[in-house]
């Protein structure tokens, strides 16, 4: 059985002893029913990863007694930030969720013109909230040992201002270049992936003036949750660590 990896948000010393944080104990007693002196790995961003061993677990609490670290740095070269415009629902916990498997570094959520998504001052911090225990999951599963940020929501205009010396890129349905075209070598790339009815043209003209370049990624209309993980992909294989 693979051994399951956890998420330690505090430091991690050798041969010390700690508490898992409550969602962890949770998922570690009750959904995997592990019980002491079975093994597990753990894991603070750093990409560091600790060899672990369950040491006391009941309903409330698990204690873990950690081993030696390993560096084991997954990363890709390429260092990807989506700028996704929210989507509805589960579209787009599945957009961060699969973007953080392919290796997207940070995500910043935006609102534009033709964003359908709607919250308060409140829910707006708990989905920020939720949106970054799905990056810490998907961490977990796909072995990523550094976790990518999501960032606090904000305008596409505020976003598209940021400075950032990458090479900046908006998908465009009538583009003239592809990624494929793109010169190398590339190390940085800004993504910004528009809401389901796609940006303005006003937006568009914005995104130009900030130094972004219009590519297309093919012949056929994507869902914008499609769009964002093809891109991620294309640009990983181009320039990153796939294929």
């Amino acid at each position: 059985m693979r051994i399951p990896r956890i998420f330690h948000p505090e430091a991690i010393t050798p041969g010390s002893e700690m508490a898992l944080s409550d969602e962890a104990a949770n998922h570690v007693a009750r959904v995997l029913r592990m019980t002491v002196g079975q093994p597990l790995e753990l894991f603070n961003g750093n990409n560091l990863t600790f060899q672990a061993e369950i040491v006391h677990a009941d309903k409330k609490s698990v204690r873990v007694r950690a081993g030696e670290s390993r560096e084991d740095s997954r990363e890709s070269p390429l260092y990807l930030h989506l700028g996704q415009v929210m989507s509805r629902g589960e579209k787009m916990e599945f957009t961060i969720q699969k973007a953080v498997e392919l290796g997207v570094n940070a995500i910043t959520p935006l609102f534009s013109e033709r964003c359908g998504v709607k919250l308060d001052a409140e829910r707006l911090a708990k989905k920020i909230q939720q949106w970054q225990k799905i990056v810490i999951a998907a961490c977990e599963q796909c072995g990523r040992n550094s976790v990518p940020e999501v960032r606090e929501a904000m305008t596409l205009a505020t976003w598209c201002a940021e400075q950032d010396d990458g090479l900046k890129l908006n998908l465009h349905p009538r583009a003239s270049q592809s990624i494929n075209t793109l010169p190398l070598p590339v190390e940085r790339v800004r993504l910004l992936i528009g809401p389901e009815g796609g940006l303005s043209s006003d937006e568009i003209s914005m995104t130009s003036g900030y130094g972004f370049t219009d590519i297309l990624l093919g012949p056929r209309v994507l869902r914008t949750e499609t769009t964002a993980l093809t891109a991620i992909t294309a640009l990983q294989v181009r320039f990153g660590d796939l294929g």
